[in-house]
């Protein structure tokens, strides 16, 4: 538990011998703008943000907490095995919608408190969620790309067998294809037209996995995505032996 701001305002070892319900203001105290405290001496209170449950798709919370912290040791009920305590204050909770609120109710009923900063499963959300936008935005660039690949050869070569070629490959690589490393041994593709291809396959078999984790297999049939990766790491060693070879020709191009 993180600390990042505390207040001790009375005197914990201090003990009084007043009954509860006196209202008479204190002398020795700092005064409180209705009177006496309704909560007892020595008691500590804790102010934190509680995260969003787990099993809710609810927005997450903004409001804030004010607990009591145990004044005496918990204890085992000997006949069901519960946990129990003798301390009532435990079961109180109040709720504010700022923090500022919280600790000013705290000061005002002359409370020791600390305020604990959000935890990090609130921090492990927030980046779950950043993580989740990011395969969003590769899937759009992806698609785009795909798109724009099409585009070109249909540019390129018109309406004719290759652009039609493409078009299904790039649509439905699994379909088109028996394995991956039959893109990667396409002779009608080029070297970047075939990387496209087998990126969106990547991400189809992605999905296909993922939805098979969650519970919702497709196609009933086992993902691909090791057999994808081998192909891409076929069609980047071929990539880098074409450019090996192409280096000297440039240079002497260039000359």
């Amino acid at each position: 538990m993180e600390t990042v701001e505390s207040s001790d305002i009375r005197n914990p070892t201090k003990t009084s011998g007043r009954p509860d319900n006196d209202n008479r203001p204190r002398l020795d105290e700092p005064a409180l703008s209705m009177g006496r405290s309704v909560f007892p001496d020595g008691v500590t209170a804790r102010i934190y943000q509680p995260c969003r449950s787990a099993t809710t798709s609810a927005k997450p919370r903004k409001d804030w907490r004010l607990i009591f912290e145990p004044r005496t040791a918990p204890f085992i009920e000997p006949l069901m095995g519960y946990t129990g305590g003798r301390d009532t204050l435990t079961h109180v909770q109040l709720d504010f919608p700022t923090l500022e609120a919280a600790i000013r109710y705290a000061e005002r009923q002359g409370l020791n408190h600390v305020v604990q900063a959000p935890s990090s499963g609130c921090q492990a959300k927030v980046s779950n969620r950043q993580a989740s936008e990011q395969r969003h935005v590769f899937s759009d660039v992806v698609w785009q790309r795909l798109q724009l690949a099409w585009l070109q050869a249909s540019h390129n070569y018109g309406a004719g067998a290759k652009a039609a070629h493409i078009q299904t490959a790039l649509s439905e690589p699994e379909t088109f294809y028996a394995s991956p490393m039959e893109v990667v041994d396409d002779p009608v593709l080029a070297l970047d037209e075939k990387l496209a291809v087998l990126k969106n396959w990547a991400w189809n078999e992605y999905l296909i996995d993922l939805a098979t984790a969650e519970g919702m297999p497709e196609n009933a049939r086992p993902t691909r995505r090791d057999e994808v990766e081998l192909a891409l790491l076929a069609l980047e060693g071929r990539t880098q032996r074409f450019q090996t070879r192409l280096s000297p020709v440039c240079s002497r191009i260039a000359a």
